[in-house]
């Protein structure tokens, strides 16, 4: 009886830091992949961000969410919205799959907001 009361506290403990590390996840959505994608990377001087902005195609579903919500709502972000996706109606989800499709083509500025986020830092110039 002991051997199984030990074995369910165990496993509590582990369901709780699972439920923990998902919790950090969700809060910072592009930590997994700053993980895989950017191992190795010395943090400061703009190294994760950089890191981030040359990935940026390569990011998991909830990071790329949390980024094309920092391009389409974002100030420095507002002219690529406008020239690379002129024709999508609004509201429809189809400006974030408009930038999705072009991000190749984003500006710089763009990226860096975009990378900026990702690897944790706020904007600057009251972007968000």
């Amino acid at each position: 009886m002991a051997a199984m009361r030990s074995g369910l506290v165990i496993l509590a403990a582990l369901l709780l830091s699972g439920s923990v590390a998902v919790a950090q996840q969700e809060g910072k959505p592009c930590a997994g992949d700053i993980k895989a994608l950017c191992a190795g990377i010395q943090p400061g001087e703009g190294r994760i961000k950089a890191c981030i902005k040359s990935h940026l195609t390569e990011l998991s579903p909830g990071c790329e969410d949390r980024l094309l919500t920092v391009a389409v709502t974002g100030k420095l972000c507002k002219t690529d919205v406008t020239s690379l996706c002129a024709g999508v109606v609004p509201g429809t989800g189809g400006i974030r799959a408009c930038v999705k499709s072009h991000m190749a083509e984003v500006s710089d500025p763009c990226k860096d907001a975009m990378s900026r986020v990702a690897a944790g830092r706020k904007i600057l110039g009251g972007d968000l």
